[in-house]
């Protein structure tokens, strides 16, 4: 009996093997293929698998090649983040006044609202939308007993420094929403929507039909065609950082079922200070002068007062719920405010070169080689990031054993039938993540190819992948 159990084991075990043999070999002959393709013959692909469970290198390919790792890169951001800060980690916001408040009212000063770098203040993804700071911030303005300001709305944005898109970004990104920059006091996720409506011709412009919200300050510069039928979106705001001044260039296609573009605040404190003005103006409580910023006094000499009295703090979500939506919907400015954040926790100016230097230096003292970890920036979109494949899975690996992981995976994407983060900018088309099969085994992918050619080239990623399932 015992020969015949001892039997049955063997054969399984060596079942098992010739499987897992079997599977990693149509893996090779799968990544091949690819590596034949004609979208791929100019291309630098690469793919690293690990067993989840040990780590063990199961199939490479050009894992030790420095790619540009496009959305993958927010993968490490997250872990760093999470390790750096914690997963309870939260942003503070503070509406403060400066001067004194006489016994008729009278703030004889300014407010204050002090960033911290939340990217999170005023986003409709969460309980602090915009209303609802503006009406807590009125709350306690009133509470305070201020009925009219002799001063003005002050946006502090101090704290992240006047570079707000690192140094390697696009300038075609650059302007759109998924390109607006970082700021000291960050403000509905540093965008707003211009809505369009074309012509009825490919000849007739693009009509502007509104911005949502109304933004007199911004001036914009329309030179958009009317595309042919079924063209689409491919209109682009080139807006620089603190400018007025947008111009559209591109075309918005006949027949297009959105609504309009978003594009990215050029200031977003100055914004913020704009709103809370303008709606204590409604409201019957008056200024005496423009809104403005710590940023702008600052170029034009002005002393910026002290603090007298704090009167209420906004708490950003935890830093868990803000991964949850920058892993699942990409969010660019989430990465580049943590890895601002990251600097500033471990005593570096609050720089992206310096959060960029933390997270490489972080990993290096896990055991990672630091020339395989070129980062430019927190969220990938810089095409000059480069990393190997090796080095992400190797980080996606070692985090398994964190107590915040579960946050970390739930906040991943499913994409054919994995989780796992996509990432795409020009030519690049990245995954990185985790996988578990049907027979239960677990695995650590992550595949990318740079410089291929046509379109669609994901079907074919997803391909080689399938060979895991």
């Amino acid at each position: 009996m015992k020969f015949f159990k001892l039997l049955s084991i063997l054969l399984s075990l060596s079942f098992t093997q010739s499987f897992a043999q079997n599977r990693i070999q149509n893996l090779e002959k799968a990544f091949n293929n690819l590596l034949n393709d004609e979208q791929a013959k100019h291309a630098t692909v690469s793919l690293c698998v690990l067993d989840a469970n040990t780590g063990k290198m199961l199939y490479a390919k050009n894992e030790q090649v420095g790619l540009a790792t496009a959305s993958t890169l927010k993968t490490i951001t997250a872990a760093t983040a999470f390790s750096i800060l914690g997963k309870d980690f939260r942003y503070q916001t503070t509406l403060a006044y400066t001067g004194t408040i006489t016994t008729d009212g009278i703030l004889k000063g300014n407010l204050m609202i002090m960033g911290s770098g939340d990217p999170t203040l005023g986003s409709w993804r969460y309980q602090n939308k915009e209303n609802t700071v503006l009406t807590n911030w009125v709350t306690a303005i009133k509470a305070a007993g201020i009925k009219k300001i002799e001063g003005t709305v002050v946006g502090d944005d101090r704290i992240f420094g006047t570079q707000t898109t690192p140094e390697g970004w696009v300038w075609q990104d650059i302007g759109n929403y998924y390109g607006a920059g970082t700021s000291g006091l960050a403000w509905r996720e540093n965008q707003f929507d211009i809505h369009l409506k074309p012509g009825n011709s490919t000849a007739d412009e693009v009509k502007v039909v509104k911005t949502v919200p109304v933004t007199p300050y911004v001036q914009i510069v329309n030179e958009l065609k009317t595309g042919s039928p079924g063209s689409g979106d491919r209109a682009y705001a080139f807006f620089p950082p603190y400018s007025n001044t947008a111009y559209l260039r591109g075309s918005w296609g006949m027949g297009i079922s959105k609504t309009g573009i978003s594009v990215a605040l050029p200031d977003p404190a100055f914004d913020c200070a704009y709103r809370l003005q303008d709606t204590l103006k409604r409201l019957g409580i008056s200024t005496g002068q423009q809104a403005t910023t710590a940023r702008l006094m600052t170029l034009n000499n002005q002393v910026i007062p002290s603090i007298t009295q704090k009167i209420t703090t906004i708490s950003s979500p935890s830093l868990s719920e803000m991964t949850y939506w920058f892993l699942k919907k990409s969010i660019n400015l989430y990465g580049e405010s943590l890895l601002k954040t990251i600097a500033l926790k471990m005593g570096k100016e609050a720089t992206t070169s310096k959060g960029a230097e933390t997270e490489i230096n972080f990993w290096a003292g896990k055991g990672l080689d630091k020339t395989a970890l070129n980062i430019i920036d927190g969220s990938g979109l810089s095409p000059g990031d480069r990393i190997t494949t090796s080095a992400m899975a190797n980080i996606l690996f070692q985090i398994q054993k964190e107590n915040w992981f579960p946050d970390y995976y739930k906040a991943l994407p499913e994409y054919n039938g994995m989780k796992i983060k996509s990432g795409t900018i020009n030519d690049v088309s990245a995954f990185a993540g985790y996988h578990t099969d049907v027979a239960g085994n677990k695995y650590v992918v992550v595949i990318n190819i740079n410089n291929y050619s046509g379109n669609s080239i994901n079907k074919k990623l997803f391909k080689v992948l399938d060979e895991l399932k």
